[in-house]
């Protein structure tokens, strides 16, 4: 197995186990080039969407999008993974109930992962982002 596989899906297994934040970003390089699909680098709404830059804020997300979202509300299926050298493709749809306003969204995403020396260096996701925005929005 590559090490880019079983770096992915080490992190997949301990996102889904609802594992602590800081043993979630273990996975992340000390530094990451970190990218989610907005118009701008944050949302007024979304407090989980921010700049991203280090394995500290990796943990900081995760933490925001728990503290953010209703506990045993969500749910998340990957359909793919696509490997080739250094990167990672992981196509899956995700949903989550926000905690603030009560309203759910569903998204389809893709998360384009590089992994260097066993850690991920890279973390750019596209998805719906009007959905997530519109259940957050009061």
């Amino acid at each position: 197995m590559s090490t880019t596989r079983s770096t992915v899906d080490e992190l997949l297994s301990r996102i889904v186990a609802g594992e602590d934040p800081d043993r979630i970003a273990e996975v992340y390089a000390e530094r990451v080039d970190w990218q989610v699909d907005w118009p701008d680098a944050t949302h007024p709404d979304v407090p989980w969407i921010r700049p991203r830059a280090t394995r500290a804020d990796v943990a900081d997300h995760h933490r925001t999008l728990a503290a953010s979202t209703v506990s045993g509300r969500g749910s998340a299926t990957v359909t793919d993974i696509l490997v080739d050298g250094a990167h990672a493709v992981v196509i899956g749809e995700t949903s989550q109930t926000v905690r603030r306003t009560g309203k759910r969204f569903r998204t389809r995403f893709a998360l384009h992962l590089t992994v260097e020396d066993g850690l991920i260096t890279r973390h750019h996701v596209y998805e719906d982002s009007l959905a997530v925005a519109e259940a957050c929005r009061d």
